[in-house]
């Protein structure tokens, strides 16, 4: 079955062509995927826990910002301490700095509603 899932008035229900939405909103926005895992990283917690395994630890100095290291090099990432406010940006800066680890993918959003 395929579709989507349609919260209207308490109710959800899934609707097979989703054109058929009155009021829709289709969006995309952009979450980071742990290849090895295909895990999508939905949490500062999930995302440290990665981090660490490829040897990032994390720094305290900065109350501002969510920061990691990596000793062997002098790479530093540096998040927002509000996970809402992890954009693709600071995806981008972790695929880059951790190269066959992770991934940005385009996770389709669509909200139907009365």
């Amino acid at each position: 079955m395929s579709g989507v899932w349609v919260f209207k008035n308490g109710v959800v229900r899934i609707v097979e062509n989703p054109g058929d939405c009155q009021g829709s909103s289709i969006g995309h926005r952009k979450v980071l995927v742990h290849i090895s895992s295909n895990e999508v990283i939905t949490s500062y917690a999930v995302l440290e826990r990665k981090l660490s395994l490829l040897g990032w630890e994390r720094y305290y100095d900065d109350l501002e910002l969510l920061q990691f290291h990596k000793r062997s090099t002098v790479h530093l990432i540096s998040l927002p301490k509000d996970f809402s406010k992890f954009k693709s940006m600071y995806m981008y800066d972790i695929v880059v700095k951790n190269r066959n680890e992770f991934e940005v993918r385009d996770m389709e959003k669509i909200v139907c509603f009365s």
